[in-house]
């Protein structure tokens, strides 16, 4: 069972950056795939980025291209999203999750493993 615990939220101003951690534990094959998901109030969980875990192939949403980085420390088992230039519409909950099999794709429904989320606040 994968057990993903996210840390680094916080509040910040815009244009100001954040770097979000994932620790993940409790498995004997690591996940093909990781990434970083997040919703904000009202609205659908949608993907921010992921990383193939053995290829190292990435893929961003397109509202964060440019300004977000995803990385892992694969002695530490973790996973990492480096934010910069943080605008007011990133403001959401974030979630580390992940995923077994080939894909890795930034699409919610296809994650298994999820942890309990980090809030980012950017205000203007």
């Amino acid at each position: 069972q994968v057990q993903l615990v996210e840390s680094g939220g916080g509040s910040v101003q815009a244009g100001g950056s954040l770097r979000l951690s994932c620790a993940a534990s409790g498995y004997t094959n690591s996940p093909a795939c990781m990434g970083w998901f997040r919703q904000a109030p009202g609205k659908e969980r949608e993907g921010v980025a992921t990383l193939h875990m053995f290829g190292g192939n990435t893929a961003y949403a397109d509202s964060v291209k440019g300004r977000f980085t995803i990385s892992r420390d694969h002695a530490k088992s973790t996973l990492y999203l480096q934010m910069n230039s943080l605008e007011t519409e990133d403001t959401a909950m974030y979630y580390c999750a992940a995923k077994y099999g080939g894909s890795c794709p930034t699409i919610v429904a296809m994650f298994d493993y999820w942890g309990q989320g980090t809030q980012v606040t950017v205000s203007s």
